[in-house]
């Protein structure tokens, strides 16, 4: 009976099977068209594709997507079969496909007309934000670049992703996202796109509790986890419960509390929810910094020798809704020391002097860090192991430390040394100057073809290229590309331009003077050779390295100064000699406010007009960062009803002066606008013939005309900055100044001139304290021209001399480098400087300074220069009064040496 009923089956079921490949054929022969899909699969057909087409499309190409489905045609295909399958398939895998169809339109024997009949996948035709500021909006752009795309869940989905990644690495933990989408009636088949942002508070760290430490301090560790930082408290109310007595806590909780009883805990509880500092907040809870401060926890405790240190545990939690907690457990381990420290595979130096090198002893404390650099580079120092060998050629020299034994907390190195060949330079070359000349960078590249391989010569290199001004000091990179069976080493510096002329347009206000605007041009790629050349004009002739230097400074008729400079670093071409030549004429007057005289040199006025040429040389002695510059400079000094303002017994005259100068400098900065390392040490000196001695007609009797038509004198001015990184960051940079100034004469006949002393207080700019014939010495925190002898006198029936004839000062700084662009160079500083400023040597007391403290910031643009504010707080009288300075501030242009 079973077997009956599946025969039966069987027969029903292959009846059914020839009906539907009939009525397949009948469809493949009707005039409407059919679904492959729908046909048998059991009785496939071989067919030639005669013809396909593609419908339903509005922005995509036809051709482009036949091509797509992989078929074409003349294709012999089974129908259905596998080649059907694979082209849905690769339609769908595209991504831009809504739906598809294949249909089958007409059958002619074995020819097979196909239709692909398609639904595009709409596309985002615009995306707005909302919830957030502009600024935010235009970075986000960036980061959801989908306009033009096809709608498709997982670009929605990746631009979310990057949207709430860009919030949590700003401290937004809590950011909420809502994608709406919209249709575009503008465009056809397009959608509208709108995120709906709500970052919500930003996510701050209460407190971070540290497990496990018993020989590094919790302070220790969280002081380096320095991208993760509480939410800062005041100490002494954070400590308050601690100190409590039982009588002390009645009446602190009376008065925190405004209740009867309460235990140290509710203190404890009340100021930790209470007493937080909310200005300069750096607590945020960012993962990836996070991740990267544990890192550097690990690497202080294996610097201070703990070798074996880890994290074993460590838990984010919530501890209010905009705050958490974080809980750090860690495995200190033992202390470890250097045992024996031996050397294997080195032939060129004995181990006894590569021991030297190393800096390390039997019984030091293991610092892995330290280690690293005493064995590679050492960027503080220079000095190391490898540039033993580096600097001798060994190009491809490798050394591997190896910890062969470990025994109680002693570790026994085993350095694994392999020197391989000494290394020749090929060839020097460099790519990225389309501006500057290629032997204007050329002679300033000390490593060169045929010499043997120097480390130090190619840092020093970067240096100087740094230095120039033409390129972007974070982007020169020396391209190395050695060949070990030659032993040769070609070099490619690659280099990126910025631009370096600027543009000088400010104003500043003059005191009693007014306004005064400054027009300023300096170009510091210049090129005098190509002045022939308009195809080198960019504005004008670049190219060979030369600055060359306008200024016009003007209030009306009150005051003016014009100036002109040119300088040639490298004159001559073949040795790095400068040949400087400037001009300047200044013009100071004295204005009728009332009576409006047309006549303004009638009122008094006090011009100068200088001429200075100059040789500046490098020297190899006592080191290649010393140079020698000397100049003569002649200057005529013209004043008219205006001689008493600087201590002249006569309002009116003419003097003059032939200036030699002498500078020895050394300079070794890193950088020229934010130093990091180095230092800027010079000793200037000029002086005046002796008159006096040449003209034996002049003597103490003599009146001022006579002792001052030619001015006589010698001055000396020493200056020092030095730069050093702080907190193991780059960003960070300690800088000391030193500056000291001393007018001299050559005898008592004449005495200290009263022209060319030293004027100090405020920010050092020479149009704001109009100070001509003096030097100009900036003191923050201090009006200017405040700390200056003379300064109540000026003016009057009997004048002191204007001006001091000994200053010093002395400066600090804490900068920190916010941003190194060389469009926009930022940075913050704080500072702390003393100074003061006698007219007499009698009065000299070094100890006797004004004080001052304060902050400011920094912009460099290449258009613009440097620009700075500051605001001071001078903790002393200035002369004459009784009253502190107090707080200043100050705008500065360029930068300030003094």
């Amino acid at each position: 009976m079973k077997r009956s009923l599946l025969i039966l089956f069987c027969l029903i079921w292959s009846a059914s099977s020839m009906a539907q490949i009939r009525l397949g054929q009948s469809r493949y022969a009707s005039t409407r068209p059919v679904n492959i899909l729908e046909l048998n699969y059991s009785k496939p057909q071989k067919f030639r594709i005669a013809e396909i087409k593609a419908v339903g499309l509005s922005t995509l190409d036809e051709v482009a997507i036949i091509s797509l489905s992989g078929l074409k045609v003349d294709d012999r295909i089974d129908v259905p079969g596998e080649a059907i399958s694979n082209a849905l398939k690769k339609l769908w895998g595209q991504g831009i496909i809504g739906d598809v169809k294949i249909l089958v339109t007409k059958i002619e024997g074995d020819d097979i007309y196909l239709l692909l009949d398609l639904t595009e996948r709409p596309r985002f035709s615009r995306v707005e934000f909302s919830g957030i500021n502009k600024t935010q909006e235009g970075e986000l752009r960036d980061k959801v670049n989908i306009r033009g795309r096809v709608v498709r869940d997982d670009v929605l989905n990746t631009a979310k992703r990057n949207i709430e990644k860009y919030y949590l690495d700003k401290g937004f933990l809590n950011t909420d996202v809502k994608i709406i989408q919209e249709r575009d009636t503008t465009l056809p088949n397009s959608v509208k796109l709108r995120f709906d942002i709500n970052t919500n508070s930003k996510v701050k760290i209460n407190e971070i509790k540290i497990y496990g430490n018993e020989e590094i301090s919790d302070g220790a560790i969280k002081g380096k986890l320095k991208k993760t930082k509480e939410y800062a408290r005041v100490a002494v109310f954070k400590d308050i419960y601690t100190r409590l007595t039982d009588a002390d806590v009645t009446s602190v909780t009376q008065s925190l509390l405004h209740t009867d009883s309460a235990s140290s805990e509710d203190v404890k509880n009340y100021i930790n929810k209470n007493f937080k500092l909310n200005f300069f907040n750096g607590s945020k809870y960012i993962p990836k910094e996070y991740r990267s401060d544990k890192e550097k926890a690990i690497a202080f405790y294996n610097s201070r020798g703990f070798r074996d240190a880890k994290i074993i545990d460590d838990s984010v939690y919530n501890f209010s809704e905009d705050k958490i907690n974080i809980d750090i457990a860690v495995e200190e381990g033992r202390k470890y020391y250097y045992r024996n420290i031996t050397f294997t595979g080195n032939y060129i130096h004995p181990s006894e002097v590569l021991l030297a090198k190393l800096g390390i002893q039997k019984g030091d404390v293991y610092d892995k860090e330290k280690l690293d650099k005493r064995l590679n580079y050492d960027p503080q120092k220079g000095d190391d192991v490898s540039s033993l060998y580096q600097d001798n050629g060994y190009l491809f020299f490798n050394i591997d430390p190896v910890e062969i034994n470990v025994t109680g907390d002693s570790i026994d190195l085993e350095m694994r040394i392999f020197e391989g060949p000494q290394v020749t330079v090929n060839s020097v070359s460099i790519k990225g100057n389309e501006r500057t000349s290629d032997h204007v960078v050329m002679r300033e590249i000390r490593i060169l073809p045929g010499q043997k391989f120097n480390r130090s010569l190619l840092v020093r290199t970067i240096r100087e290229l740094s230095t120039l001004g033409y390129f972007d000091p974070e982007k020169i990179n020396p391209d190395l590309r050695p060949n070990f069976e030659q032993a040769t080493v070609d070099i490619t510096f690659e280099l990126e331009e910025r631009p370096n002329d600027q543009i000088e347009l400010s104003g500043g206000w003059g005191g009693f003077y007014g306004f005064v605007g400054t027009v300023g041009l300096v170009f510091n790629n210049f090129s005098v050779r190509n002045i022939g050349d308009f195809s080198k004009w960019d504005p004008l002739p670049v190219g060979d390295g030369q600055k060359l230097s306008l200024r016009v400074q003007a209030n009306g008729q009150t005051f003016q100064n014009y100036s002109l400079s040119l300088t040639e670093p490298w004159f001559g071409g073949k040795k790095p000699n400068a040949l400087s030549f400037s001009f300047n004429h200044s013009v100071q007057r004295q204005v009728d406010f009332f009576n409006q005289n047309p006549n303004a040199d009638n009122l008094g006025f006090f011009k100068i007009t200088g001429v200075t040429v100059g040789l500046a040389k490098r020297v190899t002695w006592p080191d290649d960062y010393f140079s020698i510059s000397n100049s003569i400079q002649f200057q005529n000094y013209e004043f008219n009803q205006f001689g008493t303002s600087f201590g002249l017994s006569y309002p009116t005259g003419n003097s003059k002066s032939i200036t030699l100068n002498t500078t020895v400098a050394r300079n070794n900065v890193d950088n020229t606008i934010y130093p990091r390392l180095g230092s800027n040490i010079m000793l200037a000196v000029n002086v005046t013939p002796p008159y006096t001695s040449l003209n034996p007609n002049i003597t103490s009797e003599s009146p001022d005309q006579a002792k001052y038509n030619w001015l006589e004198y010698h001055k000396w001015m020493f200056d020092a900055s030095f730069y050093t990184p702080i907190f193991g960051s780059t960003k960070w940079v300690a800088s000391a100044r030193a500056h000291m100034g001393f007018l001299g004469s050559y005898g008592s006949e004449i005495g200290i001139i009263p022209l060319e002393r030293f004027v100090m207080g405020g920010d050092g700019m020479t149009f704001n304290n109009f100070a001509l014939g003096q030097e100009i010495i900036g003191l923050r925190g201090y009006e200017n021209q405040s700390i200056t002898p003379g300064r109540a006198t000026r003016g009057t029936a009997n004048p002191e001399p204007y001006g001091g004839v000994v200053y010093n000062k002395y400066v600090m700084e804490v900068r920190f480098l916010v941003s190194p662009n060389p469009a926009a160079t930022i940075f913050l500083l704080t500072f702390a400087e003393a100074g003061n400023n006698w007219g007499d040597y009698k009065d000299f007391n070094p100890y006797d300074l004004k004080k001052s403290a304060g902050f400011g910031a920094r912009i460099f643009m290449p258009a613009f220069g440097l620009l700075g504010v500051d605001w001071g707080y001078g903790f002393d009288p200035i002369p004459g009064s009784i009253q502190k300075s107090g707080p200043q501030f100050h705008f500065t242009i360029g930068q300030q040496f003094r």
